[in-house]
């Protein structure tokens, strides 16, 4: 008599789908647990202590108002008083230049990647120079660009100039960061979107994009704070001033990293004094402007994100 034809009762007990874990695997667990939680400690304790170093430093000029509303052109470099206003108009004109033109660059490239490209020579190709941008210093980008657009075009150091060496910056970041979003757009809303005769550019544009569209702007954000923060186009590209300059194409205009350059090479370090007090201030600005561009990304990510019902 085969098994087929046996009773429920004359069949053997199966045995159980869930066996007892074993202490040995129980351990494993637990050491794999105390590892995890130890690397975020190590991970955390640095920028914990970083983001206090500046806080506790840079407090002291943060709350007055001619902080945000003046600049240095009617002080001294060793008087109290002044503000960082020309130092924020530059950084933030030279970002959102930067962004202009690096994300549609960047979004492009990614889209071609994703949507057409796939397994094609060029697409290997792009791949490979868009790894390579990313591993390219910041002084090397400053260089190409003074090179191609002062020395060989002729034309005067600028703010405009400090963007188009940031765009080679934030291109990669913004380039893998949304491809990696369009990735993993499931499938099946591009092959519904096709079955219902939609051509492929509307369907990217329709359907895959706004699915992915909460991921592209947190990568936006994160390659926008990465450029920000860089000094060395703008010691190339742009020189130091303290007046607010508000014309991105002529003279030169003042950044935040620029701006703690400057105040440690003209001034005095030591804890208490004009610069140091500058040098500090400026630093927890930009982390505010930062912190702030990342929350306006995230209340915006939340609000594009697909709705679940």
């Amino acid at each position: 008599m085969t098994t087929d034809t046996l009773s429920e009762t004359e069949r053997p007990a199966a045995s159980p789908a869930f066996q007892q874990v074993s202490l040995r695997r129980k351990v494993k667990n637990n050491v794999a647990t105390v590892l995890v939680w130890l690397s975020f400690l190590i991970a955390v304790v640095p920028l914990v202590w970083v983001l206090y170093t500046v806080i506790a430093n840079g407090i002291k000029r943060i709350p007055y108002s001619n902080w945000w509303s003046q600049d240095f052109s009617l002080v001294l470099s060793d008087e109290v008083g002044g503000g960082v206003l020309h130092a924020i108009v530059g950084t933030l004109e030279q970002g959102l230049m930067c962004a202009v033109i690096a994300v549609p660059l960047g979004l492009g490239v990614a889209i071609y990647l994703v949507e057409y490209g796939r397994n094609t020579r060029l697409s290997k190709v792009t791949t490979f120079m868009v790894d390579i941008l990313s591993g390219v210093p910041s002084i090397v980008a400053a260089l190409f660009i003074y090179a191609l657009w002062i020395t060989t075009l002729g034309l005067p150091r600028s703010g405009f100039a400090v963007s188009l060496a940031l765009v080679l910056l934030m291109i990669p970041v913004v380039v893998r960061s949304a491809e990696e979003m369009l990735r993993i757009v499931p499938d099946d809303l591009r092959e519904a979107s096709y079955a219902l005769g939609v051509p492929k550019w509307k369907t990217i544009m329709k359907v895959v994009l706004p699915t992915a569209l909460s991921g592209i702007i947190s990568g936006i954000m994160m390659a926008l704070a990465r450029v920000m923060g860089e000094t060395a186009p703008l010691l190339v590209l742009v020189g130091y001033s303290q007046y607010t300059n508000w014309d991105l194409f002529n003279n030169g205009q003042a950044a935040l990293p620029l701006l703690m350059n400057n105040e440690r090479a003209t001034n005095s370090m030591e804890p208490g004094s004009v610069g140091f007090d500058r040098i500090w201030g400026a630093a927890l600005t930009l982390v505010l402007i930062i912190a702030l561009i990342n929350l306006i990304a995230t209340v915006v990510s939340r609000v594009v994100a697909p709705k679940k019902k």
